[in-house]
């Protein structure tokens, strides 16, 4: 089965084609990622319309291509900025008109839920693990309690905390109720998916050329996120630019990411997170195809 899926977030659009065997083996057949910044004045509660117009651009681009390479099943997604937007139904409608397909908008736990599903399918059953996806908008927590799993969403992502000025004590104030629940659960490994962290792997291992093969199960210490939102803080947006491993257009919201995975791992004592390229796209695929299968590098 050839399945695609494209995920609509703040601050970019992405989409994966892939092809899911009977055994539930996920094997990547194409990829590509847009910088739309969806959330661009996300504190204002409305999607602009520059940004809704370029965002649209690129989900129409991606239908068409996971189209051409025969994908039988498309599902589209959305997260945090569509879904805090009083205008999120003109949006949703713009989509329909210009595709033919329906935007899925995703309440924070059902992206909390698919975000865990798409780590287990690369890095399997992770047990007691705590799972966080630092998001443009929302930062996602899930977890496991007593057999079952907790799945907590919270306001506090790279875009929104840049274009509020973020300092130590918002990011405290956004994560800290979440924080004590977790710690009283004293989960096992602690796993990063999402573009920060991912950025910051790829920035603690210099790349000039971005391996996703080099970024999966990469252990990234929290005295390196440490050294590297020091760094970031002290430069330009134009000097982190010219950093290996940062994408150019993540240079102005890096660093708020930077100092919520900070936040994130003091507060959990934790020395080092471990990094998981698979993600929500991936457990998208997952769930359209209706299997909880495993990911073929």
């Amino acid at each position: 089965m050839l399945v695609a899926a494209i995920d609509v977030g703040t601050n970019s659009t992405r989409l994966l084609v892939a092809e899911v065997s009977r055994e539930g083996i996920l094997r990547p057949v194409l990829t590509d990622l847009a910088t739309t910044r969806l959330g661009q004045g996300i504190q204002g509660g409305r999607l602009l319309q520059v940004a809704m117009d370029r965002t649209l651009a690129a989900i129409v681009d991606f239908v068409v291509r996971a189209e051409r390479a025969g994908a039988g099943k498309i599902v589209l997604a959305a997260t945090s900025a569509v879904r805090d937007a009083a205008n999120r139904d003109q949006f949703i409608n713009a989509v329909r008109s210009a595709t033919g397909r329906e935007l899925m908008v995703l309440p924070g736990p059902e992206e909390a839920r698919l975000s865990y599903l798409g780590v287990t399918s690369a890095l399997g059953d992770v047990g007691g693990a705590l799972v966080i996806d630092i998001g443009g908008g929302s930062t996602e927590f899930i977890w496991r309690r007593a057999g079952k799993t907790r799945l907590a969403s919270i306001n506090a992502g790279a875009v929104r905390m840049t274009e509020v000025g973020y300092d130590g004590g918002q990011i405290n104030n956004a994560i800290g109720d979440i924080m004590q629940d977790v710690l009283l659960d004293n989960p096992g490994e602690v796993i990063g998916v999402g573009g920060t962290v991912t950025t910051l792997a790829a920035m603690a291992q210099g790349m000039r050329r971005y391996d996703p093969r080099k970024i999966h199960g990469f252990r990234l210490a929290t005295a390196r996120v440490d050294e590297l939102y020091r760094l970031l803080s002290s430069l330009t947006i134009e000097e982190r630019r010219q950093l290996p491993g940062l994408q150019p257009q993540r240079a102005d919201i890096i660093p708020a990411g930077a100092r919520i995975l900070s936040t994130i791992l003091h507060g959990l004592a934790r020395e080092s997170i471990l990094v998981s390229e698979a993600d929500i796209l991936h457990g998208l695929i997952m769930d359209i195809a209706g299997t909880g299968g495993k990911l073929s590098q």
